[in-house]
């Protein structure tokens, strides 16, 4: 019962500032809401209090006592979402699915799928030595187990 009324408020804060979206939503036993935002241009404090207030005075405590909590999504958590993704093209990505991980630049993301490219060394197909040869590899998003985005400093 809380749960989809909370979802609804936040829904509606959502229609209203449409570069926000929203990753997670739990509801404990103990009533305690713990709602995750992402946005196209990231999430400022501001956002995160908006939201919260949104929800907090449209809920009654007398009907039902809660604690809220509004937070953006960490730059340590993984990518869940396609409009993750497309927001992060031109970053580089820590990719791991079933069979390999990968390590490379975001290229393009769409609803279906994403596209990584690295350079790599490889031994020379004549000779000795090494080159440099461009990879690139699609992955769906059934395939990805765990998507990061890689901060360097």
């Amino acid at each position: 019962m809380l749960k989809e009324k909370v979802e609804k408020l936040a829904e509606k804060v959502f229609e209203e500032n449409k570069s926000l979206f929203l990753i997670s939503l739990d509801v404990n036993d103990n009533n305690n809401i713990k709602l995750v935002l992402d946005g196209d241009e990231g999430v400022s404090v501001n956002d995160c209090i908006m939201v919260s207030r949104a929800i907090e005075h449209n809920l009654d405590r007398d009907e039902e006592d809660f604690s809220l909590e509004v937070t953006s999504a960490g730059v340590s958590e993984p990518l869940s979402m396609a409009r993750q993704y497309k927001k992060n093209i031109g970053r580089k990505l820590k990719v791991t699915t079933a069979q390999e991980k990968y390590e490379g630049t975001l290229d393009e993301a769409n609803d279906e799928q994403i596209k990584l490219s690295w350079k790599a060394r490889e031994p020379k197909p004549v000779g000795k030595g090494k080159i440099t040869v461009q990879k690139e590899v699609v992955l769906p998003y059934s395939d990805i187990l765990e998507a990061k985005v890689k901060i360097t400093f």
